[in-house]
């Protein structure tokens, strides 16, 4: 009896190789599907291709985009955010997500004039852009379920002032944190906008 216990016992290498092997497997699926999960619905890395959110975002910088809070909560003006290409982007061939920064929200009358942005006739005070605009736009009111969203290098950017409004459905998310260069590492500021003069 003792013999039949003791031979039972002894591992056998290939059912080893199979468990472990299997194990592996099991694993990799597993952080594959929670990665999709959360790249998906939860968050996901960006990088910024272009200057046309500078100085807020260099070339290259690497940003969290944060996707859960808006299934909550409307953007609000100054939320920088991460967008799917519009109709009219999507007709000129664009595919790339866009960022920009909400300026004008469902219902604000927003106008560019002398160098200013004005959201219902006040003047808005940003700390965050390049340099004034030099253009002028507008008066126009934002429909009901979309917004204005400008670059913050303003004279250096192609947004709402040429192509028009994003629908809330295309956006997919707002952005939180840089986290690459090091030196530049930290969260968005959460205040970008002094109140109206």
């Amino acid at each position: 009896m003792t013999r039949i216990l003791n031979q039972e016992q002894k591992p056998n290498p290939q059912n080893q190789e199979e468990n472990t092997l299997l194990e592996i497997v099991k694993t990799v699926a597993t952080a594959a599907v929670l990665a999709f999960g959360i790249r998906t619905f939860v968050a996901e890395a960006r990088y910024i291709p272009s200057s046309s959110m500078e100085p807020t975002l260099e070339i290259n910088d690497r940003l969290i985009i944060e996707k859960v809070t808006y299934h909550f909560k409307e953007p609000q003006r100054g939320d920088v955010v991460v967008f799917e290409p519009t109709e009219t982007l999507r007709e000129q061939n664009f595919t790339d997500a866009f960022i920009k920064r909400v300026i004008g929200l469902p219902g604000d009358t927003v106008e560019v004039k002398g160098g200013r942005v004005y959201i219902n006739d006040q003047p808005l005070g940003e700390k965050y852009i390049e340099e004034e605009p030099n253009y002028d736009y507008g008066p126009v009111t934002v429909p009901n379920d979309q917004y204005l969203v400008l670059g913050d290098n303003r004279n250096n950017s192609y947004d709402s002032h040429y192509w028009g409004f994003v629908p809330q459905e295309n956006l997919i998310g707002k952005a939180m944190v840089r986290f690459w260069p090091l030196n530049r590492f930290g969260s968005l500021d959460e205040s970008p906008l002094y109140p109206p003069e």
